[in-house]
């Protein structure tokens, strides 16, 4: 089950990195697209400045051109010059009038000379000028181009790296979501197994419960029949002469505990998701961390709101060990409630994280007032939360102080008086009262301010969801809260009764008559069940008469038979000794005979060589001692044989014995822990349901908030297509009013 709460974990935190690369690509992709538009119209612009260049180039060819024709026909002047100044020296003495024509004509071809020189200068410096701009602007376009280029490579790395980082956050989706797929088949076969064991198990439930009605037929009828007397009359007694009243106690509390457990659970959900949607919403407002990052302050508030589940999830466990603790078998006052103590102490560890939480959440909403796009009406509001959010601690706190009070009697006898106990059960019904009006005004100031920021030009369709999931989890507080103060408040007079007592006595129970009631109920319950077992069948009294008849008949011969007995044991015995001594025997003389045998044999073939009688005496005597040492040797062979075959046969029995005793002991061990283990597949089973529906839920939101996401992209498409079409119409019609002007201007 961790697993699965791990993978979960795991893929909510990759949808979420998910989205967000996401709104990245699309921001780069973008980024990608426009720099591509620039460096396009650049290169145009570059491809104009090209042309422009070869254009200048083509002008100053033609300018050197003419300027080398220029320089010519000012040599060519030069030289009609100095033949014209050669003419006049030679018709000096001719007169003046040639002389004053030449002078005239010197003068009109050095006033050409001179603005061909003055043309000259100035289309070289228009030309050097030129050479130099278009040297600077191409430089200029050079650089800009290697920047662009530089950054549209730097782009593309980005997006190809976040390409590749989303195929690979795809593709281990995919393998989670496989596997997960496959966990699931498996556990829904577990869960066809775990039902057909389960139907078997009714099966058997039925069968049992038909035999049990059986046996009390039969039990009341032989009841009616035998007993003489009935104590079943009396109403106010059970069928363990418990009082009635406190067997009603018992039951209320068992179903009120229920009922209050629900609410808890409720709550829980409520906290849950209070405490997710408002971390999203901090890596989502002021500032997005999906473009840009987040304050410190922010960081480490969003790490602590993520560790939420951590103190939340433990108050429902708890509540539910005290509900499973309450049952028809015990005493449930507060004296006998120990698992109340576990309660406030995973309590006050909430209660302290939510004192951990309140000055990060107070200076997050300071540094919402602090943008500059918050206005003062939404500061006013963000003050307001400010002091639900420390109401709201508030309210926990005393809730925690007045649960820890109410642990007193089961930790000491005399912790606190019956007096206080009503007072404190009374104070914890008015502080449920005062969280459910924080819970709601905080709900109700969150929608103003929801309305406010609405209206804000920086905000986006994410913050838009993130804040209705968060006015939901609100609206579930508040729900839930409501609930259980109303509910405190109805059975405010069962908390504050007396409890247990015996009949005719209005004092409660302390915890130590509450025990010994315990025990002395667990006993008659025991005592009951041993009657209800089958006992073994009488003897019908004639029978036992005739039986008795004969028993004293031959009372006078018992002891003749005794003795009878003892002597035939006893002579079985001797007969098993003679039996053995016997078997001995034989054995002996059969070892015997072949040591005859071998005997007569040596002395055979000892005659055969024999050197004289002396020599055949000695061999003679030396042979019987020889017989007598083999035939202690044999007894004591035999004994110790007999006896190593009895040890061996006890040895095998031991270890056959020990070894179904270990089998034994391995299968019951197997036994309990297949039982354990099918309970924690069938939890399993039911937690995977639990978070396939809660997976399922996501998904569909997410698919919700992304089909709305894309209309109101396509919306905005639409508009902007509209407005692009107005605007080439636009351009259109001022082209034509500007060609029919041109044409009207011509014509005048």
């Amino acid at each position: 089950m961790a697993n699965v709460t791990d993978l979960q974990t795991k893929y909510s935190r990759l949808a979420q990195e998910y989205s967000k690369l996401r709104a990245q690509n699309q921001v780069l992709k973008k980024a990608v697209v426009d720099e591509q538009a620039n460096s396009a119209s650049l290169k145009e612009q570059l491809k104009q400045k090209d042309q422009s260049l070869r254009k200048q180039e083509q002008e100053m060819d033609s300018l050197s051109f003419r300027n080398q024709q220029l320089a010519k026909r000012v040599e060519l002047l030069q030289e009609e010059l100095a033949a014209s100044e050669a003419k006049g020296k030679r018709g000096k003495n001719k007169g003046d009038s040639p002389s004053h024509h030449g002078v005239q004509t010197q003068s009109v071809f050095d006033e050409d000379l001179q603005k061909k020189i003055e043309e000259n200068e100035r289309l070289h410096i228009q030309f050097y000028e030129a050479d130099e701009q278009h040297k600077r602007q191409e430089a200029e376009m050079k650089t800009r181009l290697e920047e662009l280029e530089r950054e549209s490579q730097h782009h593309q790395t980005v997006v190809d790296g976040l390409t590749t980082k989303y195929t690979e956050t795809i593709e281990r989706l995919q393998s989670d979501k496989a596997r997960l797929e496959v966990k699931t088949q498996t556990l829904e076969r577990e869960g066809k197994d775990c039902r057909l064991r389960t139907e078997e198990c009714q099966q058997q439930l039925r069968r049992c419960q038909s035999e049990l009605n059986r046996q009390l037929k039969q039990s009341s009828s032989v009841i009616q029949e035998k007993v003489p007397f009935n104590d079943t009359k009396f109403s106010d007694y059970n069928s363990l002469n418990v009082p009635a009243h406190n067997r009603r106690h018992q039951l209320k509390a068992r179903d009120v505990a229920g009922q209050a457990l629900s609410f808890i659970q409720d709550l829980v959900a409520g906290l849950l998701n209070f405490h997710s949607y408002t971390e999203q919403r901090v890596h989502i407002y002021p500032l997005d961390s999906s473009i840009e990052f987040i304050s410190p302050l922010n960081q480490k508030f969003s790490q602590y709101l993520h560790e939420n589940a951590v103190y939340v999830r433990p108050l429902e466990d708890s509540f539910l060990q005290l509900h499973q603790s309450i049952t028809e078998d015990t005493v449930t006052v507060l004296e006998t409630v120990d698992k109340l103590k576990n309660f406030s102490d995973i309590f006050s560890t909430y209660t302290r994280f939510l004192q951990k939480l309140l000055p990060y959440q107070l200076k997050s909403l300071e540094e919402e007032c602090q943008t500059p796009l918050c206005t003062a009406t939404l500061t006013v509001k963000n003050q307001e939360l400010q002091n639900d959010v420390k109401r709201v601690t508030l309210v926990f706190d005393k809730i925690q102080n007045y649960i820890n009070l109410l642990t007193f009697p089961s930790v000491r006898q005399d912790g606190m008086p019956q007096s206080s106990t009503s007072a404190v059960f009374t104070q914890l019904a008015a502080c449920l009262h005062s969280l459910h009006d924080v819970v709601k005004e905080m709900s109700k100031h969150y929608n103003q301010k929801a309305s406010l920021e609405q209206e804000l030009p920086t905000a986006t369709q994410k913050l838009f969801t993130t804040t209705e999931c968060l006015l939901g989890s609100l609206g579930s507080l508040t729900n839930s809260t409501g609930k259980l103060a109303t509910f405190f408040s109805n059975n405010l007079d069962f908390f504050t009764s007396s409890g247990y007592s015996p009949r005719g006595n209005t004092e409660a129970f302390n915890p130590i008559q509450a025990e010994i009631m315990l025990s002395n109920k667990k006993k008659a319950a025991a005592y009951i069940n041993a009657l209800k077992k089958p006992r073994p069948q009488s003897v019908p009294y004639r029978e036992a008469l005739s039986n008795r008849r004969i028993l004293t008949s031959s009372t006078e011969s018992r002891e003749g038979l005794t003795q009878q007995v003892q002597q035939g044991q006893e002579k079985i015995a001797r007969l098993e000794q003679e039996k053995e001594h016997w078997l001995l025997e034989a054995q002996l003389g059969k070892v015997r005979l072949e040591k005859e045998n071998q005997r007569i044999s040596d002395l055979e073939a000892q005659l055969a060589m024999a050197l004289g009688e002396g020599q055949i005496s000695q061999t003679s005597a030396v042979s019987s001692v020889g017989d007598e040492e083999s035939r202690e040797q044999l007894i004591k062979t035999h004994y110790m044989t007999r006896v190593g075959e009895l040890t061996t046969q006890l040895q095998v029995s031991d270890s056959k014995a020990v070894h179904f005793h270990s089998e034994c002991r391995a299968l019951a061990k197997r036994l309990a822990i297949a039982e354990k283990s099918r309970e924690t597949v069938v939890e399993e089973m039911k937690r995977a349901n639990g978070n396939i529906t809660h997976l399922q839920d996501e998904l569909s939101t997410t698919k919700r908030s992304y089909e709305d996401q894309l209309s109101m992209m396509s919306d905005h498409l639409c508009s902007m297509n509209e407005t692009l079409s107005k605007q080439r119409e636009e351009i259109d019609t001022l082209k034509l009013g500007s060609k029919t002007n041109a044409k009207k201007n011509k014509g005048r």
